[in-house]
């Protein structure tokens, strides 16, 4: 009885640390007024070029990257074109298909798609922050799994974007990437 009880009340103190983790999510209202004011259409207009690093579960960096950029907005449509080369010498094409979306309770909203990429992302900004959610069809030993990423992205300065994307499948935590983008 006295084993049941212990067992009981460590689910019940999982439960509560859950749910109190679920209360305090972080969005990107969080950080209306901070400066400077993040919009895509801005930031990611023209060349830009990027360095990443992707780690493993345990935090290990397993893979480092450049980018070279070049997104092109017309109004609210935008495309950003991403050509990635690895540290083991391979390369990646990306084109985004970007839109500005009407704002929502003082958000700025976005939408995204790419060849990649499963269904629509979306996201919004509010200050210097944005974070948006998608799926990622990701090249795995052969096959090809579909993975969800959450990228949180905080404008630095007119010449600086910090990255920081969450990889999970079913909600297991697996892999992280940071990417700097710098802006001439």
């Amino acid at each position: 009885m006295k084993s049941f009880r212990s067992l009981l009340t460590l689910v019940l103190g999982v439960a509560a640390a859950s749910l109190l983790a679920a209360c305090s999510t972080v969005t990107p209202a969080d950080y209306h007024g901070q400066q400077p004011q993040l919009r895509l259409e801005s930031y990611f207009n023209g060349p830009l070029s990027a360095d990443g690093l992707v780690f493993d579960r345990s935090g290990k960096v397993v893979r480092r990257f450049h980018v070279r950029l070049l997104g092109v907005w017309h109004g609210d449509q935008g495309t950003l074109t991403e050509h990635f080369t690895y540290s083991d010498g391979k390369t990646q094409e990306r084109i985004w298909t970007l839109r500005r979306e009407p704002d929502a309770n003082g958000l700025r909203r976005y939408s995204g798609s790419a060849g990649d990429i499963v269904g629509t992302a979306r996201g919004s900004a509010a200050g210097n922050a944005f974070h948006w959610n998608y799926v990622l069809a990701l090249p795995y030993h052969g096959h090809v799994i579909d993975v969800h990423m959450s990228d949180w992205m905080y404008q630095m300065n007119d010449h600086v974007l910090l990255n920081r994307t969450d990889m999970t499948k079913f909600g297991v935590h697996l892999a992280s990437l940071f990417i700097a983008f710098h802006k001439p």
